[in-house]
């Protein structure tokens, strides 16, 4: 319990480190782009596509009459630019997240070693393509799990418990294996799994449950739509501040899981292949590690 707490403030601590704030925000600056490229090449094309298939449209035809009958004109004209930035928007968030995702996880890895285990030891035991089948293999896993309990999710109570477990457990799967690819061989990963697979989950559910916020901003983006260009943003950059976070609390963990599990098998405190806990740094102090 110790370690599962002040791995906790240790994350929360180092999402203030300069780095992490500039990965947060790394989403944003991507969605800009995408959007300057998609607008610049593309915004005219979609508009008049929309624009008529709305027109087109036999079932929409009454509408267009009842706006007419209201003064309204053009009516599809005004609704096709709405349509293609409401369905492109979840596109570009995606492919924005993903990216910053590949690039995160790698990143806070490193800024966490060089901070509190610059002498620890990189076993190197898994590979990106390893990291890749194992994450895919873990997702079809939390799928299929997915589906075969939706059935109980008709239970009032099992539906705020199932899907938050089984996304927990797809974190801690795909986390914990990111957090230990570099620095531990395979059979230190699969003892620290054995050994701490509680703890792993646990943190993997909570964390879930703080990926529930962004959802919420997201919905609200959606329902308010004079909120839209500020809510959605929002919901981006909160949501990759709690992947930084979800990632840095499973680093600190499993990093210092690994230097108490060579410190067993060496024998002694620190076993000569990290360093001891190190004090929560301010962001100043993170930016400028010392060895």
């Amino acid at each position: 319990m110790a370690l599962l707490i002040d791995s906790f403030w240790r994350a929360a601590a180092y999402c203030l480190h300069p780095r992490v704030i500039a990965l947060s925000l790394l989403p944003l600056l991507l969605m800009l782009l995408l959007a300057w490229v998609a607008s610049h090449f593309f915004w005219g094309i979609a508009v008049q596509a929309v624009r008529s298939a709305l027109e087109s449209s036999d079932i929409l035809a009454m509408v267009w009459g009842w706006f007419q009958a209201w003064g309204i004109e053009q009516a599809p004209a005004a609704i096709a630019p709405l349509i293609v930035v409401v369905l492109s928007t979840p596109v570009i968030m995606i492919v924005s997240v993903l990216v910053v995702a590949v690039i995160m996880t790698p990143a806070l890895v490193t800024v966490v070693a060089r901070c509190r285990f610059p002498l620890l030891e990189r076993k190197r035991g898994a590979s990106m393509v390893a990291s890749l089948a194992w994450s895919l293999g873990a997702t079809m896993a939390a799928m299929a799990a997915l589906v075969v309990s939706v059935p109980l999710w008709l239970i009032p109570p099992l539906v705020l418990v199932l899907p938050p477990l089984i996304w927990g457990w797809l974190t801690y799967r795909v986390m914990a294996f990111d957090a230990l690819a570099e620095h531990a061989s395979r059979q230190e990963r699969e003892a620290i799994f054995k050994r701490h697979r509680m703890r792993l989950l646990t943190i993997g559910i909570l964390c879930g449950y703080l990926g529930a916020a962004p959802g919420i901003v997201w919905a609200s983006g959606v329902l308010f739509a004079a909120a839209f260009f500020v809510l959605i943003p929002l919901a981006v950059w909160i949501y990759t501040l709690v992947f930084a976070f979800s990632s840095l609390w499973f680093t600190h963990y499993a990093l210092d899981a690994l230097q108490q599990l060579r410190a067993e098998h060496a024998g002694g405190p620190g076993g000569g292949v990290g360093t001891p806990p190190a004090p929560i740094l301010p962001p100043i102090a993170l930016a400028n590690p010392t060895p």
